[in-house]
């Protein structure tokens, strides 16, 4: 591991925007951009990371990239795009191939003098430390919900690079509010303390209260610190898409906090769909992107403010096999509201706060009383995947058969069924 000293870069470069809610731009359009826009940066002899989504994320990340390098080279004397894969599982190279535009085995061909790395946050020697957060800071951030020195690691692919630039969508988001911008950093590319401590903080809030906020929530400010320590010049183009499509309705530019900001708005028009009675029985019809529960659980947390009381979500997704590839600790907690937690913290302190976030996020809202052991919750969950039902109902989850839903029926019936389930958040009004 890198330990960096120094004072931390605070650049400042106001956003310009190309396009709005209402408007589809076109290719040459955002290559124009995005070609303009890196022609008025410092780019010369400096080495530039690229900071980019996984695969369960939609964006026209070949167009953006390619973009991106071609104003690049000949000027930058080093490019590294790197995979913000938070703690999700890693890209195959043939994935990767498929998420950035090139045949596979042949990178260079496609994008020459580029490097393209997975985020290892299995490894420990993938991360340069940049300090730590005291408690006192924390618990200002934190509106006093959490008060704990927090240890800032993140990949040392970016420290170790003049500019950092994040390129992907701003989406709805359960733990921050609005995804995007630094939240590339943490938990992007970010070590396993800090994830920890900010999905907690999330956690303690609710998902259904923070998801879809366009402010500065207390998981944002905590992300926004740890970002004022990356010792490079941090830019970003945030996009807003067209939701299920690869077009974009806007891009806009500027440092990776003007960025987000000026894309957050554009995303709570686009992104926020509000109803005008709460709905009872969702079927969430989850995409082939999320190939375990722990991604496709996003066809719940944006549909859960939308649900009457005693309502069913239904995460209907055929593909999925399992609850979790990459944090089997999941299976032995199961899924459960936020005070089941709280209200037993010596029992759960040692999990992976992360991993209790990710419960309380897909079990949503609830009670639990400590004396009686009883814990009563909102929404119902029901998975009808190819997850077994002995393993759902261990998890504390419904099961249902995929083979018995008839989509047409479930319509007729009254059913409110949402494709491509998971980037649109529903409201009530």
């Amino acid at each position: 591991m890198t330990s960096i000293a120094g004072t931390p870069v605070h650049n400042r470069l106001p956003a310009t925007r190309l396009g709005g809610a209402t408007t589809v731009l076109s290719d040459e359009q955002i290559r124009d951009f995005v070609g303009h826009r890196l022609a008025g940066v410092d780019l010369d002899g400096r080495s530039v990371c690229i900071l980019v989504p996984d695969g369960t994320r939609t964006c026209p990340l070949p167009l953006l990239l390619g973009a991106v390098h071609e104003a690049l080279a000949g000027r930058a004397s080093k490019m590294t795009t790197l995979i913000a894969l938070g703690t999700h599982q890693p890209m195959t190279d043939a994935a990767i191939a498929r998420h950035l535009g090139f045949v596979e085995g042949a990178l260079e061909a496609t994008y020459p003098g580029m490097t393209v790395l997975n985020h290892e946050w299995w490894l420990p020697e993938t991360f340069a430390d940049l300090g730590t957060i005291p408690a006192a800071r924390l618990a200002e951030l934190s509106g006093g919900r959490l008060s704990m020195d927090v240890r800032v690691l993140l990949n040392k692919a970016v420290v170790e690079h003049d500019i950092a630039l994040v390129v992907g969508p701003v989406l709805p988001h359960e733990v921050v509010g609005i995804s995007g911008g630094n939240k590339y950093f943490f938990p992007g590319v970010a070590g396993q303390e800090i994830i920890d401590v900010s999905h907690w903080i999330g956690a303690l809030i609710t998902s259904a209260e923070i998801i879809g906020t366009t402010a500065i929530t207390p998981v944002r400010a905590l992300i926004n610190e740890g970002a004022a320590r990356v010792p490079a010049e941090k830019l970003s183009f945030c996009v807003v898409g067209d939701a299920g499509s690869q077009d974009l309705h806007s891009i806009s530019f500027g440092d990776t906090i003007s960025a987000w900001a000026d894309a957050a708005e554009v995303c709570a028009a686009t992104h926020v769909h509000y109803l005008d009675d709460p709905v009872h029985r969702v079927i969430s019809l989850v995409p082939e992107m999320y190939e375990d529960i722990w991604t496709g659980a996003k066809g719940f947390y944006k549909l859960e403010p939308a649900v009457a009381d005693g309502g069913e979500v239904i995460l209907y997704a055929p593909h999925i096999t399992e609850i979790s590839t990459s944090h089997p600790e999941i299976n032995e907690i199961g899924y459960h509201c936020r005070d089941y937690f709280v209200k037993q913290w010596d029992r759960f302190k040692d999990i992976h706060w992360g991993t209790l976030a990710h419960s309380t996020h897909l079990r949503g809202a609830g009670t639990y009383d400590a004396e009686t052991g009883e814990e009563r919750l909102r929404v119902r969950v029901t998975l009808a995947t190819r997850i077994p039902e002995e393993v759902c109902h261990a998890a504390n989850l419904g099961y249902l058969d995929p083979d018995s839903v008839d989509l047409p029926a479930e319509i007729a019936a009254g059913s409110f069924v949402v494709p491509n389930a998971g980037e649109v958040l529903f409201r009530l009004r």
